[in-house]
């Protein structure tokens, strides 16, 4: 390489020539955060790296998506592939789409392509009336998988979950704190197990009122979208909730579209609390309180025990929970706090 390609990479990568000489020869006294620094900067500007500098991948693993609208799930999909490249593995992303491929026919794809396991974001194992018998033939077979937002006894290999009742009672609690007593539940459909392990947190939550409604009463489904969210909270709205949980960040966003349609201002009237605080939702109009998934430990611990499997450890069945966490913005206010509720 000539020094005037030298030049530019040591300015790209900000440090000297000197430095990225030894980075290409392979030389010690490089920092690995220099040397990352400078195989960023080759990579970049779109040199080739020596062949010395080349990592060579010690297999591929699957990573099963639903469809990429819900923000989440993209975040999700990044913080499993950052965790899969560290341990020097290449990911096969596979994404559902509405009408495409079902996740069966990805699971035949990946395992022709000979990956060393799969990883599976809110798949099948998700729906308590599927069938599971799909997991466990790939058991059976030694595949090792990891499943994540979603629990099954009858399956042998481990689980990633956030506390989904856990969720439901801190946005609840910080909505009772704020002198709320008829809160409502958005969610989508009923089958899904985070779907289920919410209603036992948001029953758990209501008994703990003062007045306790029957919390039945104040539970909504629809469609895990901006339009489900709208449809869904706008009857809760309608059925005198002053405050709504969502299972998701774009339901919330719907919700706060259902209560302007009503002519409702959140927070002044109506407070609205989402689920995951996906990116840019503190962006949002206005910024959305909302209950965080713990999504980089989930995907770090998705990873770490797929690859336990891999290297020999027994796949068995156990559930790895993890704790959210409650990040107050400004469409949570007082019951009484800026105008008259519904």
């Amino acid at each position: 390489m000539n020094n005037a390609r030298l030049a530019d990479i040591a300015v790209q990568a900000g440090v000297s020539e000197a430095t990225v000489s030894r980075v290409l020869n392979g030389k010690a006294g490089v920092s690995p955060s220099t040397r990352q620094a400078v195989l960023t900067a080759l990579d970049f500007m779109g040199y080739e790296r020596p062949l010395r500098l080349r990592q060579r991948s010690n297999g591929l693993i699957g990573l099963v998506t639903p469809e990429l609208d819900n923000p989440v799930f993209p975040a999700f999909a990044q913080a499993v592939e950052k965790a899969l490249g560290q341990h020097g593995y290449t990911p096969v992303l596979c994404t559902q789409l509405s009408g495409g491929a079902p996740e069966d026919e990805f699971t035949e794809m990946l395992i022709d392509r000979g990956v060393s396991g799969i990883v599976f974001i809110s798949g099948l194992h998700a729906d308590a009336t599927a069938r599971m018998d799909r997991y466990t033939r790939m058991t059976d077979r030694g595949l090792p998988i990891v499943l994540v937002d979603g629990y099954n006894e009858s399956i042998q290999a481990p689980f990633i979950s956030p506390d989904d009742r856990l969720a439901t009672r801190l946005a609840v609690r910080h909505l009772v704190d704020l002198g709320h007593e008829r809160i409502g539940l958005a969610l989508g459909q009923r089958r899904f197990v985070p779907a289920l392990r919410k209603i036992e947190g948001f029953r758990q939550a209501m008994t703990h009122l003062p007045r306790a409604a029957d919390a039945d009463d104040l539970i909504e489904h629809s469609l895990a979208t901006v339009e489900g969210g709208q449809a869904a909270a706008g009857a809760l709205f309608d059925r005198g909730c002053t405050a709504v949980f969502c299972a998701s960040d774009l339901m919330a966003l719907g919700a706060i579209r259902a209560a302007r349609q009503r002519g409702l201002n959140v927070p002044g009237h109506v407070s609205v609390v989402g689920f995951d605080d996906s990116p840019l939702i503190p962006f949002t109009d206005p910024p959305l309180t909302t209950v965080r998934k713990p999504i980089g430990a989930m995907a770090s611990a998705a990873v770490e025990t797929l690859l336990e499997i891999v290297d020999g450890a027994p796949s068995k069945n156990l559930e790895l929970m993890f704790q959210p966490e409650l990040v107050v913005r400004r469409s949570t206010g007082s019951r009484h706090g800026n105008g008259k509720g519904p």
